[in-house]
């Protein structure tokens, strides 16, 4: 009998890409049977998986019994959280643990947690308000700690953001602008390729036991982004700086200087830290279905200025 898979965030952009490309994944197939989870199984996302062929279940990460309910039987567990939900760390480091104890509780042989590193510790402290980082890795390091194989998928920033919040936009002269308010490299990946990422942990988990996969197609220098519109589109766009707030209209005064410190993430540590890139050269040799390219994503998306 096949073993059972259970990802988390079924109808989100990880989770919900994670089944879809699982689903095309037939020696994934042959080995798992697929579980998503879900606060609403009626949505048309969830739908649309089930019939797929993906077993949905309705859980609630505030509610340690439903988890235990909705993992139940499983194999492996894909587990992640969105901070931007209720914008509280410790919110989130409940839910991150509550899920990894229910995958323990389970006698679950795999936990795949999305993670990401821990800035104040990277920083020595300089910047130490990058709660939604912070929170992950502390859950992180409590999953290490559990009896259970632990494998960590590291997301980089979503190409996806750019298509909407950080999109080129015309200036009072008409002209396309892209604000950016960081420097140097930014880590990169089209969401759709969660899964692609968490495959050699899935078909070998005691090889990638402990292992972190730093998911990202590649660093980009906005300039480098910028180049990529031109020659698809064959649009002129402007490279320019953003002020602080660009980033973070709408939201409170606290969360606002979470995301100023973003900008010295990127721009001082690239998101990752002095070992990024070849962390990220490693986990590229592990995959075995080539991650998409930003000018890839940019053709995928057209039209973009039209």
């Amino acid at each position: 009998m096949s073993k059972l898979l259970t990802v988390f965030g079924a109808t989100g952009q990880q989770g919900g890409s994670i089944l879809h490309y699982l689903l095309r994944r037939p020696d994934i197939l042959k080995t798992y049977r697929l579980r998503g989870i879900t606060r609403d199984v009626s949505k048309p996302a969830a739908v649309a998986l089930e019939k797929a062929g993906v077993e949905m279940v309705q859980a609630d990460m505030d509610d340690k019994a439903s988890l235990r309910a909705a993992v139940a039987g499983s194999n492996a567990v894909f587990a992640m959280t969105n901070f931007w939900e209720t914008g509280s760390a410790e919110v989130e480091v409940a839910q991150g643990k509550a899920m990894a104890d229910a995958a323990v509780g389970a006698g679950a042989e795999l936990i795949v947690w999305a993670s990401l590193p821990n800035v104040t510790e990277m920083s020595g402290g300089k910047l130490s308000n990058v709660k939604n980082y912070d929170d992950k890795a502390e859950v992180e390091a409590y999953i290490r700690t559990l009896p259970i194989k632990s494998a960590f998928f590291m997301p980089a920033m979503y190409m996806q953001m750019f298509t909407h919040m950080f999109k080129p936009k015309p200036n009072n002269d008409g002209e396309l602008v892209f604000s950016v308010t960081w420097s140097g490299r930014c880590p990169l990946i089209d969401i759709r390729d969660a899964g692609k990422f968490i495959v050699p942990a899935l078909l070998d988990p005691n090889k990638y036991n402990g292992k972190r996969f730093t998911a990202a197609t590649a660093f980009y220098t906005p300039a480098q982004m910028v180049e990529s519109w031109k020659k698809v589109t064959g649009k002129e766009i402007q490279l320019g700086e953003a002020s602080d707030g660009a980033w973070g209209q709408g939201f409170p005064p606290d969360l606002l200087e979470m995301l100023k410190e973003v900008r010295g993430l990127i721009s001082e540590y690239e998101c990752y830290g002095p070992t990024g890139q070849d962390d990220l050269d490693w986990t590229l040799a592990q995959m075995d279905d080539a991650a998409t390219t930003w000018e890839r994503f940019v053709q995928d998306n057209q039209p973009w200025f039209d």
